[in-house]
């Protein structure tokens, strides 16, 4: 049984700065990529960053520059760090994984919630 355990969300003011964690557990044979998306309220989940195991990574527009997205811990954790935050960056955080344990499956976190006060 696969589980993403996500942590760091919070509550913190404008300009301030966050690191979401999230590390992959399980009978995990190769992990292809992870991610973050967000979801406020009353709007859709977006992507917010990803990285492949081979280091790629892409962004959402709205965070270039001020979020970025690594992988450690033996690659099976995944980590959001969060600069310059903006009220508008309030969601829920939800850490993903596209990973093969052994059969092809793409897993959720539970979702972490960042509140970001003006």
């Amino acid at each position: 049984q696969v589980q993403l355990m996500e942590s760091g969300g919070g509550l913190v003011q404008a300009g301030g700065s966050l690191r979401l964690s999230c590390t992959a557990s399980g009978n995990i044979f190769t992990i292809n990529a992870m991610g973050w998306y967000r979801q406020a309220p009353g709007k859709q989940r977006e992507l917010v960053a990803n990285i492949r195991s081979v280091g790629e990574t892409r962004y959402a527009d709205s965070v270039k520059g001020r979020f970025t997205i690594s992988r450690g811990g033996a690659e099976n954790t995944v980590y959001l760090q969060m600069n310059s935050l903006k009220p508008e960056d309030t969601a829920v955080y939800y850490c993903d994984a596209d990973l093969y344990s052994p059969d092809y499956g793409h897993y959720w976190g539970q979702g972490t919630q960042v509140t970001v006060s003006s």
